[in-house]
């Protein structure tokens, strides 16, 4: 990439996701320049003739503007569904009965078929299901190998193939569905840089998807089912990432419960050094309306402060009215949170465990003597990228500078807060280190003349997992007249 441009003026990521109103060149270039950081392709809609024309705008975008871009593939993952209806819909009155049952025969007001035998081993009577994202809630009362009855607590009107969420039990669903498997293979050989796994419920639905993905791209678990908040420490540590999806878990919990729950998934991702993202009806009103209404401001400032990696716009970006201004907006809300005086306090309210490794040891002195000496940047040189989200996970009140000879390594950095990959290449000697770093910090605007520099490295170079170099440097600004 022949050019360089500037790291964004604040550290949160802005992860957009693209859809009709945004799947052109051209729009893709807008919400860039607007301050989009990462694309989500969305499996769940569209063909794969369509997502691979999606791919290769934005890869066209990242090749005209020289910055490296990221794209996250988010699975469907098993979706539950009720079948369909005669006339297409029935309605469910308060009080009355209602069967889900394995007969194929189109349904009333009485009956319905549910395309979903692992529902008739898993739900026992009292249990819930939460029909059509919550509207219509049903109670078992029965269950047997081929029907399960329920009482209708809150009923309305039922139409064709609407989802069903099943909070008080695990179900024993495969993590992948035939159509997630195919999906994968798809992006995994279109070169996505992040793949989202959806419903996750156990650390195994990690592991199986991670068996399949390999080191071909970066895994982040969905948290979406109670269940997975359970067990989210073992979950946390199988994937790279984390996204607190509040549609779903929006569903699955009760409403007041979902703030605690987001503030649990970002401390404990902070904690362990994961990304984490915080996503769904952030500025939802900006579908139709090209401003956001203050309680959505609030929303996802709060994200910020709680030193989330990454804010995501869903429908705002994808399929709203306004896909560019939905951006600009959450950039705009991002910049005003950081440059608040009380910012960095609160984003360390949560710190990152230091780990035990001399690679946590010298990122966690990078950033305090980036501190104590007022540097203009950490810059880290990386191959695999675990060097920079070490030292972005020290929350450090400046950017970082992630140096690497791989293309695949600086596009996963655009889900990490504070991180500015450049692609360059490898080095070889300590003082080619120093002298590249000095370059790449002016020719990026990160660092100015007289400007103090914290390196961090691996000796021997080129050999991942070997951080163990720490340097403080000072630019002189003649650096620019070497290579």
């Amino acid at each position: 990439m022949a050019a360089h441009l500037e790291p964004r003026a604040r550290r949160v990521k802005v992860l957009a996701t693209l859809g009709p109103a945004s799947n052109s060149e051209s729009v893709i270039a807008a919400l860039l320049a607007a301050g989009a950081d990462a694309f989500r392709v969305n499996m769940s809609h569209g063909t794969l003739p369509e997502k691979a024309a999606l791919i290769a705008a934005i890869r066209a975008v990242e090749k005209s503007h020289g910055r490296p871009l990221t794209i996250l593939a988010d699975l469907q993952g098993p979706k539950l569904r009720v079948g369909r209806f005669a006339g297409g819909s029935a309605t469910l009155v308060n009080g009355s009965g209602f069967r889900l049952d394995r007969v194929a025969a189109p349904g009333d007001d009485t009956r319905v078929h549910l395309p979903h035998k692992e529902l008739f081993a898993a739900l026992r009577p009292g249990a819930r299901l939460l029909i059509d994202d919550g509207k219509l809630v049903l109670r078992v009362t029965a269950v047997a190998t081929d029907a399960i009855d329920c009482r209708v607590e809150v009923g309305g009107r039922i139409s064709d193939n609407k989802g069903v969420n099943v909070p008080d039990v695990v179900v024993p669903l495969p993590a992948l569905t035939p159509k997630d498997r195919a999906d994968l293979a798809f992006a995994l050989d279109q070169g996505v840089d992040w793949v989202a796994l959806s419903f996750v419920q156990r650390p195994e639905d990690v592991a199986e998807a991670r068996a399949i993905i390999g080191n071909r791209a970066a895994l982040l678990a969905k948290i979406e089912k109670p269940a997975a908040l359970e067990r989210l420490a073992e979950i946390l540590e199988r994937a790279d990432a984390v996204m607190v999806a509040r549609g779903d878990l929006g569903v699955e919990l009760p409403p007041q419960q979902v703030p605690p729950a987001q503030k649990r998934i970002v401390a404990m991702a902070r904690a362990l050094g994961k990304p984490v993202v915080v996503a769904t009806q952030m500025l939802e009103s900006m579908i139709v309306s090209p401003s956001p209404t203050r309680a959505e401001v609030s929303d996802v400032a709060t994200a910020i402060y709680d030193g989330a990696d990454a804010v995501m716009l869903s429908a705002e970006s994808a399929a709203g009215q306004f896909p560019v201004e939905a951006v600009a907006m959450m950039d705009a809300i991002a910049r005003e949170v950081e440059a608040d005086p009380g910012y960095y306090a609160r984003v360390h309210f949560s710190d990152s465990d230091a780990g035990v490794s001399t690679a946590d040891a010298i990122s966690a002195a990078a950033a305090s003597i980036s501190h104590t000496i007022k540097a203009r940047s950490i810059v880290c040189f990386t191959l695999s990228g675990s060097t920079a989200r070490r030292a972005a996970r020290e929350r450090a009140a400046l950017p970082v500078l992630c140096l690497t000879p791989r293309i695949e390594t600086a596009r996963r950095m655009g889900l990490v807060w504070g991180v500015h990959a450049v692609v360059t290449r490898d080095i070889t000697s300590f003082e080619e280190m120093v002298e590249k770093a000095k370059r790449m910090a002016l020719r990026t605007g990160i660092g100015r003349g007289g400007d103090p520099l914290v390196l961090i490295a691996g000796v021997p170079f080129s050999t991942p997992g070997t951080t163990n170099v720490v340097h403080v440097v000072r630019l002189t600004g003649d650096e620019l007249n070497g290579r």
